[in-house]
């Protein structure tokens, strides 16, 4: 059993992209966790669609042995974490389980606007940071311009920054050596009875639920019996060990470490991320302090293709909540989609994972519909409604006004492209409230804007405008009142629920109009007219009509009297009018995927 004082865990922090899995490669090479042979690039990285993407989305801890300059032995619990603002989640649930953090910073591209709230998040959190300035030998490497970003942006002495290169290795030796020297030794040690902190959690099939804990005081044992705090329920350890980096048993994990419990708890509604284990025999009276819980910011609806998928997509997504905490879901239902759930997530990255996982990994045919967000409306009673569906918005003349979540967004971009980024700010209703000059090449924009406004498009815009040196982060702000209504989208006079947005006035017309054109494509014809109309509020905005397949029924008629082809004529006419009262338009599924697909 190694020393408590001979414990130290970190993480590893920084912007998407800057190389936090890969020197966690050369870590793990370098403390012979594992042999040569087995390893590969991005090894922490086991989901395929991590690896495809060459993004972190999921927490991973391990487990590694070091002996230092004087050859004392040292155990490091590493947490690689994610660098995307929508797994911002992620990284305070690591944080929450370290004493220290390495701050990677791109030698290249400089301090990024992750990187600024990965520092933030861990000095709240009260975390001692090493920065670290990876990359160093790319032919593009600006060592001293990054240094001086550091000691500007982040208030960290730029001597403190360590240099290194995750692809070579180069500088690998020196930040094991600073773990050991800077890191302080495991906190909340001095509590008499054992305390367990869970920080992550994964579903599995045989075993049932996996929680990831750091054990803070005390110690937990194999077949101990164990109480999880937050609601008083007892339950058996089955198994425990740690991460090295695959799960190897363990009698015990004690005080500062890291390690994984098999409880023998199959439902997975049971275990709440952020909860205290402790022993049942001699419980802890006061639990950890855990973290805030997240709020979802954007919300979807998600439908099977297959109505007879309904019970395996309610599986499913009560599976993916577990191994994801920040992701929510209730079922609602849909006159034309049928029976599904609203979900919950943080961002629109994270919604678009949480749908290729749900395919990949449960093997489900999806539609989802266009992204919302949470709105306030108040009442003319006085009340407050929240609303995060459009469908569930009252009636206008109960309605006193309306207001939107909106965020304090943080965008980093060249110089030369801060007019672009301004007129794209304005566009979506966002004020800039402040811009700062980070160096001679980028500036550090501050903007208030509405959170409907940058679900879709805003991201993807950014990059094209910075030519990709642009990044963003935001935090939420207060709401906000404004104009906002719901725009409904009849067929044929009939209003169909799935395409109902809620939408800026000013925008209405636009986005009624986009909606009806990409319909009139999509929709197959019918045998008479088929009207497509946008209307807010009873007032018809937009409208496109799909033209009627039409039988010749003169061509039976060669020669003779003109009377006897307009009397044919008048009849098919007649016909179609009779038709149009009483036909109806059926939406193939289809046209559901293609325009919520283009939905933006």
């Amino acid at each position: 059993m190694v020393d408590v004082k001979r414990i130290r865990n970190f993480c590893i922090i920084a912007h998407v992209d800057h190389g936090k899995t890969t020197l966690s490669d050369r870590l793990l090479e370098s403390t012979r966790t594992v042999v040569k042979r087995e390893m590969k690039e991005q090894l922490l990285d086991s989901m395929d669609l991590e690896r495809e993407r060459g993004i972190t989305i999921k927490s991973h801890p391990v487990s590694m042995t070091y002996l230092d300059a004087k050859g004392d032995e040292y155990l490091f619990n590493l947490i690689d974490t994610p660098g995307h603002v929508d797994f911002s989640y992620e990284v305070s649930r690591s944080l929450a389980a370290c004493e220290g953090a390495l701050l990677l910073v791109d030698a290249s591209q400089g301090v990024e606007a992750q990187t600024l709230a990965n520092a933030q998040l861990a000095d709240n959190q009260g975390l001692k940071v090493i920065p670290v300035i990876n990359k160093v030998d790319l032919p593009s490497a600006d060592v001293t311009r990054v240094s001086k970003q550091i000691e500007d942006v982040l208030a960290i002495p730029a001597e403190d920054a360590l240099l290194a290169s995750g692809k070579s290795g180069l500088g690998v030796e020196d930040i094991l050596e600073a773990v050991v020297q800077r890191l302080p030794e495991p906190r909340w040690t001095e509590n008499k009875k054992s305390r367990a902190l869970v920080f992550d959690s994964q579903y599995d099939s045989y075993k049932g639920v996996i929680c990831y804990v750091r054990v803070f005081s005390g110690s937990i044992s194999r077949h101990s019996s164990i109480v999880l705090m937050s609601d008083g329920r007892k339950t058996e350890v089955k198994d425990i060990g740690r991460f090295c980096p695959q799960p190897v048993p363990t009698e015990q994990l004690a005080e500062g470490e890291v390690g994984y419990i098999v409880t023998g708890i199959r439902d997975v509604a049971d275990i709440k991320i952020g909860d205290t284990i402790t022993s049942s025999q001699d419980p802890a009276s006061e639990m950890l302090p855990g973290y805030k819980e997240v709020r979802p910011m954007v919300f979807s609806g998600l439908y099977p293709l297959d109505t007879n998928d309904y019970e395996k997509l309610k599986k499913s997504v009560g599976k993916l909540r577990l191994n994801d905490a920040a992701f929510t879901y209730q079922s609602e239902t849909s006159a034309a989609l049928g029976f599904g759930f609203r979900c919950g997530f943080l961002g629109l990255l994270h919604m678009e994972i949480i749908q290729e996982r749900l395919r990949r990994e449960y093997d489900l045919d999806l539609i989802s519909t266009y992204p919302s967000v949470v709105y306030k409306v108040c009442l003319t009673d006085g009340t407050f409604k929240e609303i995060d569906n459009p469908l569930e918005l009252p009636d206008v003349t109960e309605i006193d006004h309306i207001e939107e979540p909106t965020i304090l967004a943080r965008i980093h971009a060249p110089n030369d492209s801060i007019g672009d980024m301004l007129a794209l700010v304005s566009e979506k209703r966002g004020i800039c409230n402040n811009t700062e000059t980070i160096d001679e090449t980028r500036v550090m924009l501050t903007c208030s804007l509405p959170l409907n406004e940058i679900l879709v498009d805003f991201n993807d815009r950014l990059k094209s405008i910075t030519h990709g040196y642009g990044s963003m982060d935001y935090d939420m702000a207060e709401y906000q009142t404004a104009s906002l209504q719901r725009m409904e989208i009849m067929v044929n006079a009939e209003t169909v629920d799935a395409f109902s947005t809620i939408v800026h006035v000013e925008k209405a017309e636009t986005r009624g109009r986009v909606l009806c054109e990409k319909l009139k494509e999509i929709l197959p014809r019918q045998m008479f007219k088929v009207a497509l109309q946008a209307a807010v509020g009873g007032k018809i905005i937009a409208r496109e009509t799909i033209s009627a397949m039409r039988k010749d029924v003169t061509a039976k008629c060669y020669g003779g009297d003109i009377s006897r082809k307009k009397k044919l004529l008048e009849k098919q006419k007649k016909g179609k009018k009779r038709m149009k009262q009483i036909g109806s338009v059926s939406i193939p599924q289809e046209a559901f995927v293609q325009i919520l697909k283009s939905g933006s």
